[in-house]
């Protein structure tokens, strides 16, 4: 590995950066939406059923004893805090608490969209480099080099490319699955938004 990485040539480090970010953004917010859709799905079956059951005190001690329970406990604690507001405020409260978790969720993402973009890009900088070696040592030796000599210059261009790519695709993929993620806790939030300001307003 060390050996391609050598031939590869100086476009390699940020290639490899990029590899190395990539990683530890996709583990990071697996961890985090992973444990959010698990911890929010679990917290509103037990407050939709204390509120049904009218138990408002309960469902408001239960909400603030889940600290740990991520977005949804936010949304929900906002919702108890602001049920004496009118209802169209009360709305606007919930949607901009709502607009901020659902950003929290988002954080870094972009950054996988932006290596994605570089990666191939910097693989396409190894290969013109790695070109323009190889012909600068056509050119040092009058045209009559064998293809040992052009070796180093069309070496660094193969395997930036590979590299390149092999960051690009499944830095893709992951962004691509990650967003689909996000997407669908936010629906699960808004659902939840809904029904909570449904039953807020059938208190009242």
């Amino acid at each position: 590995m060390l050996n391609y990485i050598e031939k590869g040539g100086i476009v390699m480090i940020p290639i490899l950066a990029c590899s190395l970010i990539s990683l530890t953004i996709v583990l990071e917010r697996l961890y985090v939406l992973l444990r959010a859709r698990r911890s929010g799905h679990r917290l509103w079956a037990v407050i939709e059923d204390l509120l049904r059951g009218g138990k408002w005190e309960e469902a408001l001690t239960f909400s603030q004893s889940q600290r740990n329970a991520g977005p949804l406990h936010r949304v929900i604690a906002r919702s108890f805090v602001n049920r004496d507001m009118a209802p169209e405020k009360r709305k606007e409260e919930l949607l901009i608490t709502g607009a901020k978790e659902m950003k929290g969720l988002e954080k870094h993402l972009w950054f996988l969209s932006l290596i994605a973009d570089i990666a191939p890009l910097l693989g396409l900088l190894g290969t013109v480099t790695g070109m323009v070696k190889a012909f600068m040592k056509i050119e040092e030796f009058g045209g009559r080099v064998d293809a040992s000599l052009l070796a180093g210059g069309i070496w660094e261009a193969l395997i930036t490319t590979v590299a390149g790519l092999s960051v690009a695709i499944p830095t893709m993929v992951a962004y691509h699955y990650l967003e689909r993620m996000v997407s669908e806790f936010s629906d699960f939030l808004r659902e939840v938004m809904t029904r909570t300001g449904v039953m807020v307003e059938g208190k009242d």
